[in-house]
């Protein structure tokens, strides 16, 4: 998802929650925040650079494969951008080394979202903000996996985009390209992606960038076939998707905020939906490449109040001209702090599960020492190549 989405439609999101203006404003800043902080910002505000929720591009790229750099990827991208829906998928005759990736295919609904929303619960606004990050992207981020893995995250050249018109869906085939610099052309279907790498742990193989941005559009309906389904067709609806991220972001932050007693899986505020449902569509479905003037229009309708622009300076000097004892109250104190301690747990989850991909504790590494560690990880057989798997989605069988 994009800036649109995160900071806009969350602050929305928190208003109809209950949330007063400044509270809004604080929890969708924290969302929005989640894209920006960077270890590269950590270090310029001489911060804890192990509350990085992002990575940079050149970050990135000088990023190496090896286990511990890809344990660092993994723990950022698997947490805060492509969450977890199934930690212990079962698939028969699968490698060890296969079924790690294969289990961190993000998706909605799983128990690391129901974890993610309770850690969040009687903590900061702040730890609210990146709950709703974290939840809004199972919806627009499902079926790619927070890892770098070829074998995941390809995608075949066959990728269609199918249009509404009049009533009517129609299909075209999108083009990609490989170019940071030009923007997506939504008429022509032209749209960048990330340069195809058979390598299996190629940065260009993390999350979906084999697709580009094109599934954080939150009007885009497409069929496209995932390497992780043996190329076999899968339909995405974003606008579907997006409706239901919406109204489940309502839904979580009422629990957050006491009006509801727990968060539970596949439960959404039906009431937004009756109330706003048509002017919603009205956004989601517009086909623009960012729908930030939409959703502040809307976010001012409801609230009465003027929605600031987001700005990333702007509780920098806060942080930076506190005193040592004093940054943690902070308004990017209180980020760093919920921001370590959601990684940590969702990190720990991971390695419960056996799968040492986003990390190991300490003292299991000085207890097996690094050629333990890629024992665990890999386990006694490689992967099959890039090619066909044979295997399902995680939630072939939900039905939206």
């Amino acid at each position: 998802m994009q800036e649109d989405f995160h900071y806009y439609a969350t602050y929305c999101a928190s208003i109809l929650a209950g949330h007063s203006h400044e509270e809004s404003l604080d929890i969708s800043y924290s969302a929005q925040f989640v894209d920006l902080c960077s270890k590269t910002l950590l270090h310029k505000l001489k911060a804890p650079v192990k509350a990085s929720t992002t990575q940079l591009k050149l970050e990135m790229m000088d990023s190496g494969t090896d286990i511990l750099s890809l344990q660092e990827i993994t723990r950022i991208w698997a947490s805060f951008h492509f969450l977890p829906r199934d930690l212990y998928a079962q698939k028969a005759k699968r490698p060890k080394r296969y079924m790690n990736k294969y289990r961190l295919i993000c998706g909605p609904n799983g128990d690391l979202l129901v974890k993610t929303v309770e850690n969040a619960k009687g903590k900061s606004l702040q730890h609210a903000g990146i709950a709703m990050h974290v939840l809004a992207d199972t919806w627009a981020h499902r079926y790619f996996a927070g890892t770098p893995s070829y074998v995941i995250n390809n995608t075949d050249s066959e990728f269609y985009e199918i249009i509404s018109e009049d009533g009517r869906e129609t299909e075209r085939k999108i083009r990609f390209r490989h170019s940071a610099s030009a923007p997506d052309d939504i008429e022509k279907g032209l749209y960048s992606n990330s340069i195809s790498q058979g390598s299996e742990n190629s940065i260009m193989n993390l999350g979906h960038g084999r697709a580009g941005h094109f599934p954080d559009y939150s009007f885009a309906k497409y069929r496209y076939m995932p390497a992780w389904g043996e190329y076999r067709v899968i339909t995405k609806d974003n606008p579907q998707d997006y409706m239901k991220a919406f109204t489940q972001m309502v839904y979580a932050l009422k629990c957050l905020n006491g009006s509801i007693t727990s968060f539970e899986a596949d439960k959404y505020d039906d009431q937004v939906t009756e109330k706003y449902g048509d002017r919603l569509n009205s956004i989601i479905r517009k086909r623009q490449i960012i729908a930030n003037d939409d959703w502040k229009a809307f976010g001012e309708e409801l609230s009465g109040k003027t929605i600031d622009a987001f700005d990333i300076n702007r509780y920098q000097d806060e942080y930076v001209l506190a005193g040592k004892n004093d940054k943690d109250d902070t308004f990017l104190g209180k980020f760093i702090r919920a921001s370590i301690s959601h990684k940590g747990m969702i990190t720990d989850e991971i390695y419960r599960s056996g799968n040492i991909l986003a990390g190991v504790p300490k003292e299991k590494i000085l207890s097996v020492g690094l050629p333990g560690l890629i024992s665990d990880l890999y386990g006694k057989k490689n992967l099959h190549g890039p090619a066909k798997t044979g295997i399902d989605t995680p939630d072939r069988q939900e039905k939206d």
